[in-house]
């Protein structure tokens, strides 16, 4: 007799009734995310207009403008990870993670996933990663898979703020029907179009969905002893069984889906907001000065195509043939009768006074002071500077709002990272091989598996790691500014030895990129020189205490030699890395 499945046609529409409550309570969300879509696009009057559409609509780009720039200052600053070891034991570990971690992100194209997260954390407030594990990947052997989510496909429970403490969280897609019945082949005739339960944008295209079935992936967690345990469950509305599910399996039914017990999804918001997972973006913040803008714009076009094609009243009575009047091509106009004085008569205008010209650009200075797109951010200077070091402090200075973006987007990748760790630890169970550059450009191949991530014979507790996120790159200016400080540490003389206790008070006092490794060179080189000293004064000594004896002088002048040979060792690399770093500051950008 089969087993009776925990998950079977009541279960699925008690489900679904909780997706249609969770999606009535975040109407004004969906709303908003495709209106700022819209705007994003520059189709504002689509959402401005009231009834029919007018005759002019001008659309400026200030609002996408300062989007832009935003995206782009967050694909200077993508993200990076070291995995660092809480234990001795997991150093190894941690090491093997930090090198194959990003060869994983790069074989899921972390870098357009990353993009389109950032598009919709500008645009909408809110980007989101979905973080799964791909079975059918690498011929079945299966992979880690990463992807850029939707939030309108997201529903999860009203009120809460953390997506983990949702209680249930459903993830909605449309799939092809000939698809499904070729996978699922119950499914025969048995499709029909969605009832609505996938939310659309506004496309360019026309998108026909009448063949196409909404696909529900149901998470939800189960309390089991002392933790939560995450379960899975894929199902068609209207259908009465499911597609798939843990609970109806027996290898998943204690485990649950993934071992680390969380929703596959991380939230990466902008501007946050109670009582939602989601936030509000910078469409949210500028759209209402951007309308002023357009409709600034437009009074001022309809005055200006007014003004600039003259119109005239012209008598019923005057006799005026209106077509040659008309037709500038003609060189006479044919009249009835006499023509008097007020027969024509053009139609007075009223130019707009300039005042109307500076509001608007008051209100685009405004738009680009609320959303923190001043000219220096965006490579404009005043008061004429022009060096890189200049220009550098100046967008440093205007780009706060970036940089605690940029801080939220890090805290986002943790996040992911941590879930790609767990999921290795959970599927990787038979060795791959990866091919690991180092910072010299040189190659090396590596077997990795779980068995430094699981629990081994007689072993108690799986190990954990810490996970560093720091910017991949910086941008030009960013770099030329290094480039000019290290020249001004080699122009003052602080890589010589007599002045390093001076160099390194002034090192101390100051803060940049690499300061250890400044610091740590000018100590060195304080070291050598000082040994170098010491081995002088001792062939002194041996000197005077030998007279003038033959051997005493070789002995001495072998010792400075080798000295001095060790010394200028030093100093040729050290001079070796400043020409490099001449070399790249005299570079163009």
């Amino acid at each position: 007799m089969d087993e009776e499945p925990i998950i079977g046609k009541e279960q699925i529409q008690n489900a679904y009734q909780t997706l249609l409550k969770y999606r009535a309570g975040r109407a004004n969300l969906e709303k908003r995310i495709v209106d700022d879509q819209q705007w994003y696009k520059l189709r504002q009057w689509e959402c401005l207009r009231k009834k029919e559409k007018e005759q002019i609509e001008p659309a400026s780009a200030w609002l996408f403008n300062s989007i832009a720039n935003k995206h782009a200052d967050a694909m200077d600053s993508m993200p990076t990870a070291s995995i660092l070891p809480r234990e001795q034991g997991d150093i190894k570990a941690a090491e093997m993670l930090s090198a194959v971690v990003p060869v994983i992100m790069d074989e899921c194209d972390f870098e357009s996933v990353y993009s389109a997260v950032m598009d919709d954390k500008l645009i909408s407030g809110t980007g989101v990663y979905g973080i799964f594990w791909n079975a059918q990947a690498l011929n079945g052997l299966g992979e880690v898979e990463i992807r850029q989510i939707e939030p309108v496909d997201l529903f999860w429970e009203n009120g809460i703020t953390d997506i983990q403490q949702s209680r249930q969280l459903f993830y909605v897609t449309l799939r092809d029907n000939d698809l499904l019945e070729q996978e699922y082949p119950w499914l025969k005739d048995k499709l029909g179009a969605p009832a609505g339960e996938a939310v659309h944008y506004i496309y360019d295209d026309s998108v026909d969905v009448g063949a196409k079935s909404a696909v529900v992936d149901w998470y939800y967690k189960k309390r089991q002893g002392t933790r939560d345990v995450l379960h899975y469950c894929q199902f068609i509305p209207g259908q009465p069984q499911p597609l798939f599910a843990t609970e109806n399996e027996p290898e998943y039914r204690e485990s649950g889906w993934y071992d680390h017990g969380m929703y596959p999804f991380v939230f990466d918001a902008l501007f946050r907001s109670k009582g939602t997972p989601c936030g509000f973006g910078y469409v949210d913040i500028g759209k209402n000065t951007q309308e002023y803008i357009d409709r600034g714009d437009q009074a001022i076009m309809q005055n200006m195509l007014f003004n600039c094609k003259p119109r005239h009243f012209i008598r019923n009575d005057g006799s005026v043939n209106e077509a040659e009047y008309g037709d500038v091509t003609k060189d006479f106009v044919h009249v009835d009768g006499a023509l008097g004085q007020d027969s024509i008569l053009p139609v007075r205008t009223n130019s707009l006074d300039g005042i109307y010209v500076t509001v608007i650009n008051n209100k685009i200075d405004e738009l680009k002071e609320t959303t923190g797109n001043r000219d220096v951010s965006s490579g404009g200077t005043t008061g004429g500077a022009t060096a890189a070091s200049a220009i550098a402090a100046m967008q440093e200075a205007g780009s706060k709002l970036s940089r605690d973006a940029n801080r939220g987007s890090y805290r986002a990748y943790k996040k992911v990272v941590l879930m790609v760790i767990e999921l290795i630890r959970q599927f990787y169970r038979l060795p791959r091989y990866f091919r690991i550059t180092g910072s010299g450009g040189e190659s090396e191949f590596v077997s990795f598996s779980n068995s430094l991530l699981a629990l081994g014979d007689g072993e108690l507790r799986l190990p954990v790691f810490d996970v560093c996120v720091s910017a991949e790159k910086a941008s030009p200016y960013s770099k030329i500014s290094q480039n000019e400080l290290a020249l001004q540490f080699y122009n003052a003389g602080f890589f010589d030895a007599k002045g390093a206790d001076a160099a390194l008070n002034c090192i101390d006092m100051m803060d940049f990129d690499r300061k250890e490794f400044v610091r740590t060179r000018i100590a060195e080189n304080a070291r050598l020189d000082a040994e170098l000293e010491g081995m002088r004064s001792l062939a002194s000594e041996l000197a005077l205490r030998c007279g003038e004896n033959e051997l005493a002088e070789k002995l001495s002048r072998n010792v400075i030699e080798t000295s001095g040979k060790r010394l200028g060792a030093v100093k040729t690399s050290a001079e070796s890395r400043i020409r490099a770093r001449i070399a790249n500051a005299a570079a163009p950008v």
